[in-house]
């Protein structure tokens, strides 16, 4: 969940917002519980299966999910993030879990992660893997209930720094070294194994099946997060060294293993003083992580080594429990260095933020960066950490609250998500729903970051993504770039080096990912530095691969997908998609309509994010008779405050109810001719007849502060 010093340097000044209204509205809806026949009910028209021996998850043939059962129909898979802690409310009890696996099946989803599970099971637990029973019995109810309807799991092995040892009350924190231990203490990695037993072997009395042999678990993550230059990074304090000393005496043996003597690697370090030498074991290890130099580059290749060692012991003594799904590791930090070290793993696991925050605490800060502005570069970030013919998941990500930009993560990463042909995604969060507003838990008490459920702008943006992304509205590129790796040659002198931005970018027009076989004019070779990415695009459209008339321009930051269905603009600060069966636009500028093909933008008073989206059996938004219309603007909480201008510095989060600030959109449609009514749709998806009208399709005026209250929601039907 953390990106460390790490900032995307924006290319681009950041447009300024069109005119907002300073009004906000007050949510109204107490319980968020979907009806049956709700519009936002999309169990009808994206159906979860039965989860059973049959239809375990697997690697297909085209390296991507599929069923057991269906093996050349690849799967998307929507994940819930369930990251509970008692802070937030803890793992539901039975009632409570049956309603909410119900609710996430209603709201599209077909996969959850569950996070920190080992830190709710060791809450206030002072003997080493004495799991608290109500909890553990919570936790397997809630995982049948999930599997009940037809929602898939994701595991971590370990999420917490205190794994299950007892006598802590800091399980949510880094507060250990327990991550980078497990690479080198054999007690560490007996302690990880020791609760990989307890936990995954232990028979689900709701089940009748022990986790490790479900069908339902999809993936287990070895350890979250558990890349050891990103846990030095976490961990770094001030007046402490950046590197444990506990990587000496392994670094000096590798190094003796690849040079041989003090001489040879004297020849290969300028830096090396007269007092260090391998024959004793006195190399000393990097001072600083930010002066670039050959011993850097050398620790990253003894990293690697490290690393895939002890993935492929986690790997074996995993399968030696019987464990038959699929495995990754190392789902975050974009570097060069990780990148080799995920070369292995079947399924390649990612963790990406727009503007990270990393307190609750009065001072908290953000830069208020859009995505667009900087050419999704989140995505971007991760997309070049993808190895190609190979599942690959986001495991976390969000544009986070309080981020006026936020409306964009809605439609740029499922739309980016879906066009890179990714297989799943999970936007982070305490639990992406909740049944109420008003619980009474600290995290509960307003919006928050990772706290999704609570914030309209990022349900909206969820409710969108479960159409653009799982249903398949937006298409697959045709168009692969690889990229490719050779080993740890590849390596430079800086630690934190990653793939360029200027090469990134062509992830916007194409998929891209690493490959250890790549040649020929279509793909990205080495040295990076001497790839011009304009010639690979006008060696695309040379084979046909792109359109003549394809927008893209890179001076300009114009990014058009080789499908034709999104475009990207940097200058105007927008995304829009075209899709037949959903078109949207997410804007921070409108100087002048937008025309999305049936839909067109004609003016609003502020930014924020417009989509429209079929709901029936239509094949397009021209012959359907039932759509839905998403309007998002910005949210805050009542009283909160801010202690500059920009409202970069949180001072006061504030409390309930949520405030969605009032907005409009000036909208003309091309649709079948008829009578149709626009009808707002509350939060908890009750369309709100009474509050209905008609209005014509070739211009009309969407408000979001309907009679009914504040919405991001309407029903636009066809009689």
């Amino acid at each position: 969940m953390h990106w460390g010093r790490w900032a995307l340097a924006a290319l681009l000044a950041i447009p300024s917002p069109v005119f907002a209204s300073d009004e906000w509205l007050p949510v109204r809806e107490s319980s968020m519980v979907l009806g049956n026949q709700s519009p936002l009910d999309f169990s009808a028209i994206l159906p979860n299966p039965p989860i059973d021996d049959g239809s375990q998850l697997l690697t297909g043939k085209q390296g991507n999910f599929v069923r057991a059962s269906a093996p050349d129909k690849p799967v998307k898979l929507l994940c819930a993030s369930l990251a509970w802690s008692p802070a937030s409310g803890g793992f539901p009890n039975h009632a409570d879990a049956d309603l909410y696996a119900a609710q996430l099946a209603k709201h599209g989803y077909n996969i959850a992660r569950l996070h920190f599970v080992d830190a709710s099971l060791m809450f206030g637990r002072n003997r080493d893997f004495d799991f608290d029973p109500e909890t553990l019995d919570r936790v397997h109810y809630l995982l049948a209930a999930l599997k009940r309807n037809g929602i898939y799991w994701i595991m971590d092995g370990l999420s917490s720094w205190r794994g299950a040892y007892g006598g802590y009350d800091d399980r949510w924190e880094p507060s250990s070294d327990l991550k980078l231990a497990l690479y080198f203490d054999g007690k560490a990695f007996d302690h990880w194994l020791e609760f990989q037993r307890r936990f995954l072997t232990l028979v689900n009395p709701y089940t009748g099946t022990a986790p490790i042999n479900d069908s339902a678990l999809a993936l287990v993550i070895l350890v979250n997060e558990n890349n050891i230059e990103f846990d030095s990074i976490v961990r770094e304090r001030e007046g402490k060294p950046h590197y444990d000393d506990r990587l000496k005496l392994p670094f000096n043996a590798w190094l003796k293993q690849r040079y041989g003597s003090s001489e040879a690697l004297s020849k290969a370090w300028p830096d090396l003083k007269s007092d260090e030498r391998l024959e004793d074991a006195s190399i000393a290890l990097p001072k600083s992580r930010y002066e670039d130099s050959p011993r850097l580059k050398d620790l990253q290749a003894f990293f690697v080594s490290v690393e895939t060692g002890t993935t492929a012991r986690m790997t074996d003594a995993l399968r030696g429990l019987g464990y038959k799904g699929e495995i990754s590791n190392f789902n975050n930090w974009p570097t060069l260095q990780t990148t080799l070290s995920r070369e292995a793993l079947p399924v390649i696991t990612m963790n990406t933020y727009q503007d990270w925050v990393g307190s609750y605490s009065p001072g908290a800060t953000m830069t208020q960066k859009s995505s667009i502005d900087d050419g999704a570069g989140y995505v971007r970030l991760i997309a070049a950490a993808r190895w190609l013919g190979k599942p690959f998941v986001v495991s976390e990500y969000d544009h986070l609250f309080w981020n006026r930009y936020r409306y964009e993560a809605g439609l740029v990463m499922p739309a980016y998500a879906a066009q890179q042909g990714w297989d799943v995604l999970c936007r982070h969060a305490h639990g992406p729903i909740i049944l109420k507003y008003g619980e009474p838990y600290p995290h509960k008490k307003g919006m928050l970051p990772y706290a999704i459920a609570l914030d309209p702008v990022a349900r909206a943006g969820e409710t969108l993504a479960a159409l653009l992304f799982r249903r398949g509205d937006v298409a697959t590129s045709k168009l692969t770039i690889p990229f490719l790796v050779r080993s740890t040659e590849d390596l430079t002198d800086d630690m934190q080096a990653r793939e360029l931005e200027q090469l990134t970018e062509l992830g916007l027009v194409g998929a891209i990912g690493m490959t250890k076989a790549a040649t020929g004019s279509l793909s990205v070779g080495q040295p990076r530095s001497s790839v011009d990415p304009q010639a690979i695009l006008d060696a695309a459209k040379a084979a046909g691969l792109l359109t003549k008339g394809n927008q893209t321009d890179l001076k300009t930051g114009l990014y058009e997908s080789d499908t034709g269905e999104l475009l990207l603009d940097r200058l105007r600060g927008q995304l829009r998609v075209s899709t037949p069966k959903t078109e949207a636009v997410a804007f921070s500028t409108l100087r002048e309509p937008v025309n999305l093909g049936s839909v067109r933008v004609e003016a609003s008073d502020g930014n924020g994010l417009l989509a429209v989206s079929v709901l029936d059996d239509a094949k397009s938004i021209t012959q359907s008779r039932r759509l839905l219309v998403i309007y998002a603007t910005d949210a805050h909480n009542t009283g909160m405050k801010f202690s500059d201008d920009e409202e970069k510095v949180i001072a006061d989060f504030g409390r309930l109810p949520v405030l969605i600030r009032k907005g409009y959109v000036d909208l003309s449609l091309n649709l079948a001719k008829g009578e149709w009514r626009l009808t707002p749709v509350t939060l908890n998806g009750v369309a709100s007849t009474a509050a209905g009208q008609v209005i014509s399709p070739t211009g009309f005026r969407l408000s979001n502060d309907a009679a009914s209250g504040p919405t991001t929601f309407f029903l636009l039907e066809r009689d």
